[in-house]
């Protein structure tokens, strides 16, 4: 039977090529304006966006290197090298007082920035957790307490930056409101479902469509029980997020410069030219990963007893409610769900893997990006005595794809367009 698994991680690696900053980003820079250039920057590429911004102005456009300043934060072992704008490491997806400091050292060089300055701001996933700066009246350790729980609910990511926008002094548009006297040019690499730009990094510079009554909605949805000062702040109408119309966004553009479509796009063309007929399930995908993953399963087997050779594939972003104690992401979950039920089935392969890097986990570069399925999984899984169900019970993906060696390890991509699902299915004219 052939391995395809290189074949997979020929298409995961696709999808990320197609988004990398190196490649997308120097299109979209502006020129040099009369004043400074003053990046800020927040998100998993963060620092990989800032080195690419400092070529463009330092040495293709010959700005004064004194003319060039920011700071980036990114996820903790996402740092490259840069000359002008400092990088902070923070912490993901639970904030840290290193993300503190990159949104306070932002939300002042807004602040400074003057009319002929130009405010870069550029954005990719995991912005929300990078940049935390709470309002007042709630404390760092509050809002981390409040992050867990909503990663734990189950809720969607616009759900839980719905409820951080209205606990924040720089996400909704508040950072755009710092630096209203500068032109302000956003670009962002989108890892949200329906490239929502309010959902990007909890849009520091964009119109918020969404309310504080939303926010206690979602809290009353999922039944959280908040601290006192977080309920008062939810309360409090001073709170609101900036809305359409705001003083804040007169010389705001905003524009997103890669997104998962074109990645997901990447992807069906590395599967076609393999020989593979595609099944496109779209880039926006959402809902509970094991749920997904039975639906994806029943494709697959249907696919299968046709005969042909095909491939499904989708990207977004699914989540996962967690009950047990295990490690892992919407991503592993999504591949042991598969597992559990295809391991009598021979056929079939499947990869599910964030683009960043980084399924889930404990916030380090080292965290698997998600994991690989095949008829070898299967067999390992067998001698080895596990049981699929439980580790899904348990929420420990991780556990079970490091015993059966299908962890798929890639370290940091440095961007973020959200996830890549392929699952490959050779019918009876198996290649």
């Amino acid at each position: 039977m052939t391995d395809r698994r290189p074949l997979l991680r020929a298409i995961f690696d696709a999808a990320v090529a197609a988004a990398h900053p190196d490649i997308v980003l120097r299109a979209h820079l502006r020129p040099v304006p009369k004043g400074r250039v003053i990046c800020l920057a927040a998100g998993k590429a963060a620092a990989t966006m800032a080195a690419a911004a400092e070529r463009y102005y330092l040495d293709e456009l010959g700005l004064a290197p004194s003319l060039l300043l920011g700071v980036a934060t990114t996820r903790h072992g996402h740092r490259v090298s840069t000359r002008r704008i400092e990088v902070i490491e923070a912490g993901h997806p639970v904030p840290d007082e290193a993300g503190l400091k990159g949104a306070e050292q932002a939300l002042r060089l807004a602040e400074d920035a003057g009319a002929d300055d130009l405010l870069l701001v550029l954005l990719s996933g995991g912005g929300s957790a990078n940049w935390i700066a709470p309002v007042n009246g709630v404390s760092f350790a509050q809002k981390q307490q409040l992050t867990r729980a909503l990663l734990r609910s189950g809720a969607p990511i616009g759900e839980v930056n719905t409820v951080r926008k209205h606990l924040s002094r720089i996400k909704g548009g508040r950072l755009a409101r710092a630096g209203k006297r500068a032109e302000i040019a956003t670009l962002a690499i989108s890892d949200v479902p329906h490239d929502d730009a309010s959902a990007i990094a909890s849009g520091p510079t964009v119109p918020d469509p969404t309310t504080l009554a939303d926010a206690r909605a979602i809290v009353a949805k999922y039944d959280l029980r908040l601290e006192d000062a977080i309920a008062r702040a939810l309360d409090d109408a001073g709170n609101e997020s900036c809305k359409p119309g705001d003083p804040a966004f007169a010389r705001a553009q905003f524009e997103i410069i890669a997104r998962p479509r074109t990645s997901l796009d990447a992807a069906i063309a590395a599967a076609k030219s393999a020989g593979y007929d595609i099944i496109d399930l779209g880039a926006d995908l959402e809902g509970e990963a094991r749920s997904v993953a039975a639906d994806h399963a029943g494709l697959a087997l249907k696919a299968r007893s046709q005969g042909g050779r095909v491939a499904i594939l989708s990207g977004g972003e699914l989540t996962v409610t967690v009950r047990g104690n295990g490690r892992g992401g919407p991503n592993q979950e999504y591949a042991l769900a598969l597992t559990a039920l295809l391991k009598d089935t021979s056929g079939i392969s499947a990869l599910a893997a964030d683009t960043d890097g980084a399924d889930g986990g404990a916030g380090s570069a080292t965290d698997p990006a998600g994991a690989i399925i095949d008829h070898h999984t299967f067999i390992r899984m067998q001698s080895l005595g596990l049981d699929p169900a439980a580790y899904l019970d348990n929420n420990d993906a991780t556990a079970f794809f490091a015993a059966t060696g299908d962890l798929l390890l890639t370290g940091p991509t440095l961007t973020n367009v959200n996830d890549i699902r392929a699952i490959l299915v050779d019918g009876n004219r198996m290649a």
